[in-house]
């Protein structure tokens, strides 16, 4: 706890209008708008972008012009930036019921319903576990909450806001041109090469009734990143490191794997060649090489990631739980409630409504269950493990920021428990796995959640907001955010579906966070796992960890990723190497570093934004079988380069240029 008074931005004795009808409904189109954009990044890439700083500038700009206060301006990002948290609970589990083949389909009438009520428990009992651990979380200089304090420092900021929100919308507008571009046919956005270097053995493969020869064991490569705004704006912000680490996944898997593989499974090829292939189809093959044998081997890496990051958060995780119950006992200060910053959601309505909630809970897991015990017993687990992992969730992001929340890691241990105890208590079968995917579902969306609205609470505390305002409003976004999420997710599924792919899963919707969670799911309960490539994962991943690799989660993600995807990440990380460099010569001080750093997390999320929404509109013209125009029949890849070097001048260059003066103060970073 902190040893001196905290004074917030706006005193606790200055009377300022905080909650209005337009910071409230700016604040929910915002959640909805920005929720939708991070699902179809994270169903396409398995990475979603905070939306804190987006909702910050767009409130800011938007509420000018009523002459809204700083706290109406908080008020407005703090329900905005709830939809990704949403997004992210959704897209991590929702669409493994359909991988897992526990829901037929992904439409209103059998998913809307069902989809919705495990996004609001979750993103209730979120709001309502972290409330119960707010003030002593919050309150504790321990836990620099580096991207609460940037969010606040940029409403402190005031007047450089529109200058921010001009980076911000033009690059929306940028994203969006160059997604479309790609899509009118200007230019082909993704090309796979496959290089076959050497014939290094031949082998008699069945294709249907005919024996042919096939050559085998030459390298094979697929070697050209997607040109796509949003993985480069990805790339950029998570920096050069991070993305190569995601990046050697991709290598290693085909580079090293898929060739060695393809060169000793000689006559055994013939069980990976897809419908209609020939005799020397390398792409198809590689493909379903990499699908059936490498992506199970990936999930062993994620596995052992996964509990490799719960271990290294053992001291947070142990500390906040004492936080929590101290809290509980009434050990914790209880403040001046007269004060504006000290008024808060009491304990008893907390837990009147974690109980409301729980009852609904159970009425849910009852649905799939289809036995009332089993429900019961389902939710008094997801109510201990859930409140455990939301605190740990919100510890996390009071070290490292929401954005860099092991959400998936905290998901996976929990769909784990929930998984053997299904197995514990007799449930086997689809249902068995809809219990536990159900399970994982509202345990994911809760540690989204809590982990956003502790960082919420942090800038309400440093600008002086009122905190039960806040979880009202945070409350109320959860609930609209829950209503309407499921729409861009089943508008992304069935537009896949009507362009030949196989909605959630396949190389153009991968959604790899979910389909580790329904392979997990299946192999526990359902018996169906390949156990011996999984296996074979947890050592290589085990490996890693001997190694000293700084995240075998992310190369292990990067395996189980597309090629091209992992790699436009890379790039856009290169791109952010190639402006620090650029930076460090022209000898820019610590505040032009900070400035043009700050301005290039700007246009790398207005890309991610731009290309994410009109993704959205892509699929809804295809949803509704909406033939768009072509510019060229046989676009070319080379063109598509061109579009790529234009953006990399934008991200470098701009953010160069704009660095200030050497005397002009440091601005808030809008790091990640």
């Amino acid at each position: 706890m902190s040893a001196t008074k905290h004074v917030p931005f706006v005193p606790t004795d200055r009377k300022m209008t905080e909650f209005s009808y337009n910071a409230v409904i700016l604040g929910l189109l915002m959640s909805v708008i920005l929720g939708a954009a991070n699902a179809y990044l994270g169903l396409k890439a398995g990475i979603t972008i905070a939306a804190t700083y987006p909702a910050a500038v767009i409130g800011m700009a938007l509420l000018r012009f009523k002459r809204g206060t700083i706290l109406e301006e908080n008020l407005a990002r703090t329900a905005g930036s709830i939809g990704e948290s949403i997004a992210a609970g959704a897209i991590f589990t929702l669409p493994a019921f359909v991988i897992a083949k526990a829901w037929p389909e992904f439409n209103v009438e059998n998913g809307y319903l069902k989809s919705t009520a495990l996004m609001l428990v979750g993103g209730v009992l979120g709001v309502l576990f972290v409330s119960l651990v707010r003030r002593v979380m919050v309150e504790d200089d321990e836990l620099p909450f580096p991207e609460s304090v940037a969010a606040a420092e940029i409403h402190k900021a005031g007047q450089s806001a529109s200058k921010a929100a001009k980076y911000l919308f033009i690059n929306m507008g940028t994203g969006a041109v160059a997604y479309m571009l790609g899509v009118f046919k200007l230019f082909e956005p993704d090309r796979n090469f496959i290089f076959q270097i050497g014939n290094l053995g031949r082998s008699v493969v069945k294709l249907g009734s005919e024996q042919r020869a096939l050559n085998v064991g030459g390298v094979t490569m697929a070697a050209a990143p997607s040109i796509s705004p949003a993985y480069i704006g990805v790339g950029y912000i998570i920096g050069p490191r991070l993305a190569a680490l995601n990046f050697s996944g991709g290598v290693l898997a085909w580079g090293f794997m898929i060739p060695l593989l393809i060169y000793f499974l000689g006559e055994d090829l013939n069980r990976f060649l897809p419908p209609g292939a020939t005799a020397n189809d390398w792409q198809g093959l590689a493909n379903s090489v990499w699908r059936y044998i490498v992506r199970p081997i990936a999930v062993g890496g994620m596995l052992v990631g996964a509990a490799n990051t719960l271990w290294k958060m053992r001291k947070n995780l142990s500390i906040g739980l004492g936080r929590a119950f101290a809290e509980l006992r009434g050990e914790a200060p209880a403040g001046d409630q007269g004060k504006r910053t000290e008024q808060y959601m009491s304990s008893k309505s907390v837990f009147t409504l974690i109980g409301i909630t729980f009852v609904a809970m159970i009425g849910v897991y009852s649905y799939f269950a289809g036995a009332l015990w089993i429900a019961v017993v389902a939710a008094s687990v997801m109510l201990i493990t859930g409140f455990f992992f939301a605190t740990v969730s919100g510890s996390l992001t009071g070290m490292i920021g929401s954005s860099n929340n092991p959400v998936s890691g905290l998901t996976l241990s929990t769909l784990l428990i929930a998984a053997l105890l299904m197995v514990s208590l007799g449930v086997g079968g689809p249902g068995g796995v809809a219990v536990v995917l159900a399970v994982a579902a509202v345990g994911c969306v809760s540690a989204a959640v809590a982990g956003e609205l502790l960082q919420d609470f942090k800038v309400g505390y440093i600008l002086g907001g009122t905190p039960r305002t806040i979880q009202w409003v945070e409350l109320l976004s959860v609930v609209v955010s829950s209503c309407v999420m499921f729409f861009p997710l089943m508008l992304l599924h069935q537009a896949n579906i009507k362009q030949g792919g196989i909605g959630f899963g396949d190389a153009k919707l991968p959604a790899p966070q979910s389909g580790l969670m329904a392979l997990i799911a299946q192999g526990i309960v359902g018996g169906d796992m390949a156990w011996p490539l999984v296996i074979m994962g947890v050592f290589m991943g085990t490996g890693m960890i001997m190694m000293q690799v700084r995240s075998p989660m992310l190369v292990s993600v990067g395996m189980y990723l597309p090629f091209a995807t992992t790699f436009s990440i890379f790039v856009g990380g290169c791109f952010r190497a190639v402006a620090d460099y650029f930076s460090a010569r022209k000898g820019h001080n610590e505040a032009q570093r900070a400035r043009s750093e700050n301005i290039g997390i700007l246009i790398s999320s207005g890309m991610i934004a731009g290309e994410g929404l009109m993704g959205l509109v892509v699929a809804g013209f295809a949803l509704a079988e909406v033939q768009l125009p072509e510019i060229f029949k046989e676009p070319s890849y080379f063109v598509g380069l061109g579009v790529l070097a234009l953006m990399a001048v934008n991200m470098i260059a701009t953010p160069i240029a704009n660095a200030g003066r050497p005397d002009e103060p440091a601005p808030p970073t809008a790091m990640m």
